[in-house]
């Protein structure tokens, strides 16, 4: 057995972010936090009920964190993928932007969304959508990528991270190595991505190079089995894929997030506590459990705490990911506890930003 630090034990539940199954916090969430932390919580349409009460529930998250934050986060891309909906900006999806070829618009929209998710307390956006739609046959990607092209995909995902990031908004790049070579969608089985490692390099991971050559904070990797790099496990839980080619080979210092675990690419496979601890071993320095079970979150924190006390995750591969999250937080969040002020009127769904949309539209 191996004797776990007092401050890991602490703050291991930083490497979980977490989800609710309503509109405010449990009292079990509460007490998980209190207990273990919590590194944050993801928002989803059952959570919402409009902009007040999304503020509202964002301040709740944040009384949560002692010794730091929370990330309050959302999916919200644009097109089929936007958990905020009116009086939101209704923004069209990003195949917009890739027919338009306009970086400047690019980085517009991007300023124009961070505004509307800090002006409710929102700091980590699940975007941009850095998968190149190379199959025209994939049923989860489409025109939720940019273009058809890793150059284009690169420029335009560089602008989107820096103007969300420029407006105070956390970006996550997704799906690394890439899901836009897929013909199955990963919530419901597990793709595989059947390029050797050469063109990997010279087309899925381009733009995500662009994007950390642009600083983005976050990057998710995708629940995609690569048979040339590793026959046996998805690109989440794979060494091969998260340590030695995006921490390693590509040089990225930000944070490595997991996909849902939850997602029948992983959870048909491996017990959702399982997946965590290889998530982690991997290289990833978090795990989102997204559909609001709060038992199967209190499982993956023991399953984290197990792990290290048994010698199979090692601390240091704990600290260094502990150390990461730290990092990205004293970067992207105040250290006061936010107070929704209910301050959103004039900047969420304004005309400024309506006619940006149509403007973006206008290229569909």
């Amino acid at each position: 057995m191996v004797e776990m630090p007092v401050a890991i034990h602490r703050e291991i539940g930083q490497l979980l972010i977490g989800s609710v199954p309503g509109r405010v916090v449990p009292p079990e969430v509460c007490a998980l936090a209190r207990e273990f932390q919590l590194g944050g919580v993801t928002i989803f349409s059952r959570n919402i009920e409009g902009p007040d009460q999304i503020e509202d529930l964002s301040a709740e998250v944040q009384r949560l964190g002692e010794d730091l934050p929370l990330w309050v986060a959302v999916d919200q891309e644009g097109g089929r993928v936007a958990r905020l909906e009116h009086p939101f900006t209704i923004w069209p999806s990003m195949a917009a932007l890739g027919r338009s070829g306009d970086i400047e618009l690019a980085a517009r929209f991007a300023s124009a969304l961070a505004a509307e998710l800090r002006a409710v307390g929102i700091s980590l956006d699940f975007a941009p959508v850095l998968d190149i739609h190379t199959n025209l046959a994939n049923p989860v990607i489409g025109d939720r990528a940019l273009a058809e092209d890793a150059d284009s995909v690169a420029r335009l995902g560089a602008a989107l991270v820096r103007g969300l990031q420029a407006g105070g908004v956390a970006a996550c790049g997704k799906h690394f190595p890439g899901h836009g070579d897929t013909s199955l969608d990963s919530h419901l089985d597990l793709p595989v991505v059947e390029q050797p490692p050469d063109r990997l390099r010279r087309v899925e991971c381009v733009p995500f190079r662009a994007a950390v050559e642009a600083g983005v904070a976050f990057i998710m990797t995708a629940h995609v089995l690569v048979p040339t790099i590793d026959a046996e496990r998805p690109a989440t839980l794979s060494p091969s894929i998260v340590r030695a080619i995006l921490r390693e080979e590509i040089g990225y210092e930000g944070v490595i997030l997991s996909d849902a675990l939850e997602m029948k690419a992983i959870s048909d496979r491996w017990p959702v506590p399982d997946a965590a601890v290889s998530a982690i071993l991997a290289g990833c320095d978090g795990v989102l459990v997204c559909n609001g079970d709060i038992a199967t979150q209190v499982e993956v924190i023991e399953a984290l705490i197990h792990a290290v006390e048994d010698g199979r995750l090692p601390v240091g591969r704990v600290e260094d990911a502990l150390a990461r999250q730290r990092r990205a937080k004293e970067r992207f969040l105040d250290k006061a506890v936010l107070t929704a002020t209910h301050g959103w009127r004039g900047v969420v769904g304004c005309d400024q930003h309506r006619r940006l949309a149509d403007e973006m539209a206008s290229f569909l």
